[in-house]
């Protein structure tokens, strides 16, 4: 690694390159982004070079192009003689230097207190970090080797140690840049994306679910008012009042790597934001117990997998400042419905589809798992004690 001062998180400095036409080396602008075969966004050859230029990693061994995560923005996994290290351009509609300067500000809060993430490597001269050429922002990281989740109820606990540490180093942080808020909770997204639902279900994409107009209504009708109870229930017990704290807001087991049942590194902070740490446990317990594999939704389990969910609890609870109140208990499986309603309609209201997979078919299924977990959300609320 490198033997410098600590690395800030900022938006300007000595290794920013600013977005308004300035240039370097004599370069004045990127151009249109390079793409692969596979139509992946990929970095220029004078990009690389400048970019790379602003870290001291060492000699470089090898440089690969790593294919995970957004096709906007690339990824190239650089082995030197100093280590592994993992660089990325940031996508469009990702890249505000505030909002990033944010995330990296909840990072080295993390890493200062030995939480399991990949470090941020900062620039060789002002120890930013990011850099800014031409209007982009760049990153750099430790590569941190790991596997995927494998299901196992010791893996699913350690992710709920995992999230309540997170909540717990953060708890009394106050970020040096504006957080942004707003969560899956009574979101107006949410309830627009509902309403446009049964146009989008018709759309000639769909029609190998055979969905008439009227089907399409009532599964919109059903998640609206599923949506809007959940919401109220959840008002009820007082989440609105409840202190908020920074959250990661995307606790699922994609963005996380293990090492057996353990968890080696918490990856993409760019969700984070202010929120009741509830909304976050709320998500990770629907995350890691909801059962589902195949293309065919009409065959996945309309039930949670109870031992996963326990098993999540009883992680998040046995780290000290994790345990819940009997309020937060009973309104985690209304956040849930919610959670799950706004995951699915959202990108379904965009194209009609999920992954490729019919969307009114996957819209049934979510219908199926929602009213499942109101019919048993005391027996869920029971469960949270872990």
């Amino acid at each position: 690694m490198t033997d410098q001062q600590p690395i800030t998180a900022t938006t300007a400095g000595a290794d920013t390159v600013h977005p308004a036409g300035a240039s370097v080396s004599g370069l004045s602008a990127i151009g249109s982004m390079p793409l692969d075969a596979e139509g992946r966004s990929v970095f220029a050859a004078d990009e690389l070079a400048i970019v790379l230029s602003h870290y001291r990693i060492g000699l470089i061994d090898t440089i690969k192009q790593f294919k995970r995560g957004s096709r906007k923005a690339p990824k190239l996994v650089i082995r030197s003689d100093r280590g592994l290290f993992l660089l990325k351009r940031r996508a469009h509609g990702r890249d505000d230097p505030f909002k990033v300067a944010f995330t990296h500000g909840v990072q080295l809060r993390l890493a200062e207190r030995g939480y399991p993430l990949p470090r941020l490597i900062g620039t060789r001269r002002e120890n930013n970090s990011m850099v800014q050429y031409l209007g982009q922002v760049y990153e750099l990281f430790e590569f941190i080797r790991g596997a995927a989740y494998d299901r196992s109820l010791e893996a699913t606990q350690d992710a709920g140690v995992t999230l309540a540490k997170f909540h717990a180093l953060l708890a009394d942080y106050k970020p040096h840049y504006k957080p942004p808020k707003g969560t899956y909770h009574g979101a107006p997204v949410v309830m627009s994306s509902i309403q446009t639902l049964p146009g989008a279900l018709l759309q000639p994409a769909n029609a190998v679910a055979a969905v008439t107009q009227d089907q399409a209504r009532q599964i919109a009708d059903e998640l609206d008012q599923r949506y809007r109870e959940a919401a109220d229930r959840a008002d009820a017990l007082g989440l609105p009042d409840w202190p908020v704290q920074i959250g990661h807001s995307d606790w699922h087991p994609g963005n996380m790597l293990f090492d057996g049942p353990r968890v080696v590194a918490v990856i993409d902070y760019d969700a984070a934001r202010l929120l009741p740490r509830v909304i976050d446990v709320a998500n990770g317990a629907l995350q890691f117990s909801i059962q589902g594999r195949g293309e065919d939704t009409r065959r996945w389990p309309e039930q949670v997998d109870q031992p996963r969910y326990s098993a999540f609890f009883k992680g998040y609870t046995s780290v000290p400042g994790g345990g819940l109140t009997d309020n937060e208990k009973q309104v985690v499986p209304w956040l849930m419905i919610q959670a799950l309603i706004a995951e699915s309609v959202i990108p379904v209201a965009a194209t009609g589809l999920l992954a490729q997979m019919s969307g009114a078919d996957f819209l049934r299924m979510v219908l199926r798992k929602v009213r499942w977990i109101h019919e048993h959300h005391e027996l869920l609320t029971e469960l949270a004690d872990g």
